[in-house]
């Protein structure tokens, strides 16, 4: 039955289209506010740049090896379909259950309100501070309101059809960008200063911790440092994710057993050079200290208030909203067709196995913006983030190690593309993704624990669930 739906898609997405969709997904805000963090955690410009460095080392090879399995399954549904055919019904539910519960709807929540952040620059009546109805505890405020409609909006537009959601990730993503870049180039040759750049490097490998209550630096070093980078990688690996969103589309490229690998490697790729480069014009702009302590995390504000002058944070403040905006379509386009596969395998409702005239599957859209929205009201999408990024770092895990798995179980499968490195780099992702879980898991678990038990639930709730062996 799935391979028959499958045809109802249309393949109207190319080579151009996945990678915008890749590069559109990964960029949200995190590159604009999260820097100051990793600064705080590590204090010196080349553990900021090595971070994010390494981040971006180990998603493109995490997206070289998706591109086997993208080859080899090219179809809807992206990793749930990897999963389920490397392990089982029930791993692979596990990932769908988790994917819907928190990962792709509390990063869509997260990524509006983002957006109705720096909307409250333009207009400071759509801030957070501007509360509108008040319940007992509950408090329901402007910036709501805006994340909310961006989400239902973004969610009709890709409900009229795939053409309309690639139209607007690609236009939106090639301004996102070109601008990025000019922030790089103008920073670069505007506001750059030799005096910066040497004081920020001068002890660029002296590891420190910034004390926010006596405003002073703490050398770090052993178990305190293995805490503080595995802090600062969780935000630049949630900056850096979302990037195999394109795997769940697959079903609408054109070419697919080449074209989802290919964007994979090409929108990974581009990512990364665009955040190291972004970094080392903080570095050559910004002092350190001031990275570290910008008002809200705000880093690229600070940044385009040196480059642009007053006029700067106006700037910023548009670009984020088109950087969100783009992410967030990327994000609820491809989010709705896991629950379109994992439907037509009996795992989700029903009715998000059925596609609309316009060959998407409506329902299963409407059913994702009704859950982001509800996190929206929840006000714990901070929260959120941080326990997001373990259960994508396990699924990540488990879905690299089934390359290995179906190697042995499929040798005679077509693999028009076989993952790069193999087996060398797909077993350095497991390891240093392995060692980032544990030390999540040791440092913070009261976050990183409730996002285990919420993957945990699932194993219930699928044997409650699933439909009877006939």
């Amino acid at each position: 039955m799935q391979e028959d739906n499958q045809e109802h898609f249309k393949r109207e997405l190319g080579l151009l289209d996945g990678t915008m969709l890749v590069v559109g997904s990964m960029i949200g805000s995190g590159i604009f506010i999260v820097s100051a963090d990793i600064t705080r955690q590590v204090g010196s410009a080349g553990w900021l740049t090595l971070i994010w460095l390494l981040s971006g080392l180990i998603t493109v090879i995490a997206a070289v090896s998706y591109g086997e399995l993208s080859a080899m399954f090219p179809k809807a549904g992206g990793q749930y379909v990897y999963l389920k055919e490397a392990y089982n019904k029930l791993i692979a539910f596990l990932y769908g259950w988790s994917f819907f519960a928190v990962i792709q709807t509390g990063t869509i929540a997260a990524v509006g309100v983002a957006f109705s952040k720096f909307a409250a620059y333009l207009y400071e009546p759509l801030s957070d501070e501007n509360v509108l109805f008040t319940l007992g505890a509950f408090k329901l405020n402007a910036a709501q309101i805006v994340s909310i409609f961006t989400i239902i909006l973004l969610t009709y537009i890709n409900s009229r059809g795939v053409k309309n959601g690639k139209i607007l990730q690609t236009v939106l993503t090639i301004i996102k960008i070109l601008s990025l870049l000019g922030l790089i180039v103008f920073g670069l040759t505007l506001a750059a200063k030799a005096s910066v750049w040497d004081a920020n490097w001068a002890d660029a490998w002296t590891t420190r911790a910034y004390n926010a209550e006596t405003g002073s630096w703490l050398p770090i070093g052993g178990t305190a440092l293995i805490t503080g980078i595995s802090a600062a990688m969780v935000g630049s690996l949630f900056s850096s994710d979302a990037w195999n969103g394109v795997t769940f589309i697959a079903g609408e490229i054109k070419n697919p057993k080449r074209n989802v690998g290919f964007s994979l490697f090409l929108g990974t790729f581009i990512v990364t050079i665009i955040y190291v480069l972004t970094n080392l014009m903080y570095l050559a702009v910004i002092p350190l200290n001031e990275i570290a302590t910008a008002k809200s995390d705000r880093v690229a504000v600070v940044a385009s208030d040196y480059i642009f002058g007053d006029i700067g944070t106006l700037i910023i403040a548009i670009m984020i909203m088109i950087s969100t905006f783009a992410c967030n379509n990327g994000l609820i386009m491809a989010g709705a067709r896991v629950y379109y596969t994992m439907a037509n395998d009996g795992l989700f409702f029903k009715k998000a196995a059925v596609l609309n005239e316009s060959s998407v599957p409506e329902w299963a859209l409407w059913a994702q913006c009704f859950w982001a929205s509800a996190l929206c009201l929840t006000g714990k999408y901070g929260d959120l983030l941080d326990f997001v990024i373990i259960i994508v770092l396990i699924f990540y895990i488990l879905t690299i190690y089934g390359i290995f798995i179906l190697r042995r179980k499929m040798p005679d499968v077509e693999r028009p593309y076989k993952a790069f490195g193999y087996p060398f780099l797909p077993l350095l992702y497991i390891v240093i993704a392995t060692a980032i879980c544990i030390s999540l898991l040791i440092t913070k678990f009261s976050t990183c624990g409730w996002g285990i038990l919420i993957m945990l639930i699932g194993i219930p709730v699928y044997y409650l669930t699933k439909p009877k062996e006939v």
